[in-house]
């Protein structure tokens, strides 16, 4: 069992589970799935502010979806310490690993390159711009298209929201726009 559970999913296993997630949501709690919001319940139960924008009830809308984040986080370390194994090189196809040595990355080791994702990175300017110049630039635009790609790609695509089918064409425009311009640029 503990095999199984260790390998990859096929993608007809875990497709539908993701998708039985939705239908789950609306009948038992009527609930939508993103992360995304959790930020903002965090800002609101801990941050003493006068912005109408923290101004609710946190616990009532918020309450499960920050044990939703706090289970993802758990899981993962989880996962990653007691069932995984931290130092096995994650599966990368040949074409990637080419790509990505052309644009500097060297270190294959790990979940994560530490060319990339590491404190000394972090000092230079490609590791700064990919992780917190990146990283504020994927919080904002989660909040201002009012959801991630999770809440507008399972739960919005799922409800028939047009707005999330215009947030999801431009996540996937500006993923393309990512990885054929501007991370050239920045490595």
């Amino acid at each position: 069992m503990i095999e199984t559970i260790l390998q990859p999913w096929p993608w007809y296993v875990a497709g539908p589970l993701i998708g039985l997630m939705v239908p789950a949501l609306l009948l038992f709690d009527s609930k939508r799935f993103g992360i995304s919001s959790s930020l903002r319940h965090i800002c609101a139960a801990t941050i003493p502010s006068n912005a109408s924008y923290f101004k609710y009830d946190w616990k009532q809308r918020g309450g499960w979806n920050l044990l939703f984040a706090l289970g993802m986080i758990g899981g993962g370390t989880l996962a990653a310490t007691v069932l995984g194994d931290a130092s096995a090189d994650i599966a990368l196809a040949p074409a990637t690993i080419a790509d990505l040595q052309n644009l500097g990355i060297q270190d294959f080791s790990g979940l994560v390159p530490d060319d990339v994702f590491s404190w000394s990175a972090l000092t230079t300017l490609p590791g700064f711009l990919s992780l917190v110049v990146g990283g504020f630039l994927v919080g904002f635009g989660a909040r201002y298209a009012n959801g991630c790609t999770s809440g507008h790609g399972i739960t919005g695509l799922a409800s028939f929201q047009m707005s999330s089918l215009v947030a999801v064409i431009g996540f996937f425009i500006g993923g393309l726009i990512m990885t054929y311009f501007i991370l050239p640029l920045i490595f």
